[in-house]
């Protein structure tokens, strides 16, 4: 199963564990991207996956590649001069309740924001079984919502996108009018639920929601997470529901890419909606109980998770 991703990978900043930027005195760096988290799940569970991008050549640029190269994902990058775009960055502030958390984004003249079609390898996306990307590639500019409306029309694979909406990025208003324009293009559309609410302004339980986006923007298969409840999915006028792994979580800033990129590798290897969803929500449970972004899911871990959830079954 061969998966292409592309889209932007921020350099994540926070400090460490309930300290704010105002009086921190130090922080730790991490890459985090939707399509590169993705596709390091998906590389790690067995499947050709390839992240594409364009990154500056900067110290900054080169730190994004270099560390996704060491987890063992495949790059293929056009790296920028840096006056044509810098890089993107994102500040995390992570709290206990009553504080929430924070994330601050700083994304605005990248260079992923100038990519344009003809600078990418056609052929691979083309030939791809699946073809992925997010939401906020759109928000980076025109040009970056053309291509990827270009890229994902040209692929004859599956063509997956994430709402990954973030308000930081864009508002809501803007967001819809991107997707309604794109979303022709897209097969299965993955979204967490708070997101869904928030661009498409959606009644109803996620039942009624995955049915309601999949009939309005035709589209194969929409896949709905909800953190600690779980997953639920429309596919083929059925709707499917797996329930969440109970963990202690250590960081779940990794699991939504962990969820999608276990998903998409059950689906393109001809696995059907429930075993799909139970493997991602499995993958989703062991990345909660590691730190950062990327996280080093093993197969041999999330098949285990996998079958003791379908041993408890009736």
């Amino acid at each position: 199963m061969s998966l292409v991703t592309f889209g932007e990978t921020a350099l994540r900043f926070a400090p460490p564990d309930g300290q704010r930027f105002e009086t921190a005195r130090e922080a730790s760096i991490r890459v985090d991207g939707t399509a590169s988290g993705v596709a390091a799940t998906a590389g790690r569970l067995g499947a050709d996956a390839r992240w594409l991008s364009k990154v500056p050549d900067t110290p900054l640029g080169r730190r994004v590649v270099a560390e996704l190269q060491e987890f063992g994902l495949e790059t293929e990058v056009v790296w920028a001069d840096p006056a044509a775009g810098r890089q993107g960055l994102t500040f995390h502030e992570d709290a206990d309740p009553p504080r929430a958390e924070r994330l601050l984004q700083d994304r605005g003249d990248t260079a992923m924001a100038t990519l344009t079609p003809g600078e990418l390898p056609m052929g691979e996306i083309q030939n791809a079984d699946v073809v992925f990307t997010s939401g906020a590639t759109l928000s980076l500019s025109d040009t970056a919502a053309d291509t990827t409306g270009a890229l994902l029309r040209a692929a004859a694979g599956m063509r997956a996108l994430d709402l990954d909406f973030h308000p930081g990025l864009w508002d809501a208003e803007d967001a819809r009018a991107a997707l309604a324009d794109l979303l022709p293009a897209v097969d299965t559309l993955f979204a967490a639920e708070e997101q869904v609410a928030a661009v498409f302004d959606t009644t109803g339980g996620p039942r009624e929601i995955v049915h309601t986006l999949a009939t309005e923007y035709d589209l194969t298969r929409v896949v709905l997470t909800r953190s600690e409840y779980g997953a639920v999915a429309y596919h083929d006028g059925v709707v499917h529901e797996q329930d969440a792994i109970e963990t202690t979580a250590v960081d779940e800033s990794g699991q939504h890419e962990a969820f999608i990129g276990a998903t998409l590798r059950q689906l393109a290897a001809g696995a059907d909606t429930d075993e799909a969803l139970l493997h991602g929500v499995a993958a989703a449970a062991l990345s909660r109980t590691m730190s950062g972004p990327l996280t080093p899911l093993e197969p041999s871990e999330v098949e285990r998770v996998v079958d003791s959830q379908q041993s408890r079954r009736p």
